[in-house]
């Protein structure tokens, strides 16, 4: 058996996406093209057997303001599934983010349970070394990824992307609704995988949809 690449899943796999409107020094948010171009990009080019893009969605860059749209959001697509697709088939919540710093993408293993915003969110929060669900515990309390990170982003790599794997998603917007999702997707036995992108004027706009397709297909390692 090689390992070349992706096989065809043995159940059904649907991948929802989510990336993120402008925030604070950010005006112009590279995952909002991402995120509402990419049903049309796969389309074009196809996607594997047994893999579904679902629902594509741009969500405030807030935190406890905007946390009803992203729950309406997690749950309208596990809500509409009757019981005997539930049990066959697999969701995959993706979501990109902005690193306006980076210059390459991050494969993001975890999230951690502390908001500390560096700055107001677009709602007006600015939380500070708070526990994102004081229920888990202390600020220290993590949420990891059950999707294969190191193999993921070797797949990337392999396909000439500047990538690595991150274990520091920040403490801002993007951490938050990271740890929300991961937790959301173990209660309910799905998968959850944040990527940090870098700014159009680093990695252009062509590359950066070449590389969201390309992930699409390596979850499925």
């Amino acid at each position: 058996m090689g390992s070349e690449g992706p096989l065809a899943p043995a159940v059904a796999v649907t991948v929802h996406v989510m990336g993120f409107k402008k925030f604070h020094g950010v005006s112009e948010n590279p995952t909002v093209t991402i995120v509402s171009n990419l049903k049309e990009y796969v389309n074009k080019k196809g996607l594997p057997k047994g893999l579904t893009l679902g629902i594509c969605s741009i969500l405030e860059t807030a935190g406890q303001g905007a946390l009803a749209s992203l729950y309406q959001i997690l749950q309208s697509a596990i809500g509409g599934k009757d019981s005997e697709s539930s049990t066959s088939g697999k969701i995959i919540w993706l979501h990109f983010g902005v690193n306006s710093g980076a210059t390459r993408f991050a494969i993001e293993h975890q999230a951690v349970n502390e908001a500390t915003f560096c700055c107001p969110d677009e709602l007006g929060w600015k939380p500070q070394k708070v526990p994102i669900i004081p229920a888990d515990g202390d600020i220290s309390h993590t949420q990891q990824t059950s999707l294969p990170v190191e193999e993921i982003t070797k797949a990337l790599a392999k396909m000439g992307y500047e990538v690595m794997t991150s274990d520091d998603a920040g403490r801002f917007v993007c951490n938050f609704v990271y740890y929300h999702s991961l937790r959301f997707a173990e209660q309910n036995g799905n998968k959850s995988l944040f990527v940090h992108v870098p700014l159009f004027l680093t990695i252009d706009e062509d590359t950066q949809m070449q590389f969201a397709a390309s992930l699409l297909e390596d979850l499925l390692l």
